[in-house]
């Protein structure tokens, strides 16, 4: 017979009546995308993606460059409720500036 003993510090016991915690999923993810017309100004543009989406000029001339050169551009990706919530912002200053800059959530896959 051995001399060895094994002595067990905190042991983990698990409540039988207590049912292991589902593993969360993440939330999917929305790219707000700003789409192109004929008469929102690209400096109208360029403040709302600066202003709302917090981009620096660089990236705010970038993406109005998307919007007038290719029909469209990704202001930002966010869960659903910010999207939602930037895309509802950026039409109303449109609107009270009088422009009609139309404003798409895609829904990213993940």
């Amino acid at each position: 017979m051995s001399d060895t003993t094994t002595i067990i510090i905190d042991p983990i016991v698990q409540d039988p009546k207590v049912k292991k915690r589902p593993k969360l999923k993440k939330p999917n993810l929305f790219a707000v995308v700003l789409m192109n017309d004929n008469y929102t100004t690209m400096d109208f543009v360029v403040y709302v993606l600066k202003t709302i989406f917090d981009k620096s000029d660089e990236e705010a001339m970038k993406i109005m460059l998307n919007v007038h050169q290719k029909g469209k551009g990704t202001a930002g990706i966010y869960s659903y409720e910010i999207a939602e919530q930037k895309a509802h912002e950026t039409v109303t200053q449109a609107h009270m500036n009088e422009f009609p800059l139309k404003v798409e959530l895609d829904e990213i896959d993940t």
